[in-house]
């Protein structure tokens, strides 16, 4: 348990920060099964946008999100 003042307030920080990026990290997952699911247009449309949304927010870096961008676009080009 932090006693100093700053260290209370960082840690609060951080518990704000995980439940933020477990927000993201959710959304992208259940992105990803609805995709896999149908694996159509729109549903690649939205995936793609949670990625690039992680990548913003430093979740998951530049190249990652792009691999996987294009494996599921791979997917959907296939399911036409």
């Amino acid at each position: 348990m932090p006693i100093i003042k700053s260290a209370k307030k960082a840690a609060r920080q951080a518990v704000k920060r995980t439940e933020h990026n477990q927000e993201i990290k959710r959304a992208i997952k259940s992105a990803l099964k609805e995709f896999k699911a149908k694996p159509n247009a729109e549903n690649l449309s939205k995936l793609q946008s949670e990625y690039d949304k992680a990548v913003k927010k430093d979740l998951m870096k530049k190249n990652t999100a792009s691999r996987r961008k294009a494996a599921a676009a791979k997917i959907a080009k296939a399911a036409k």
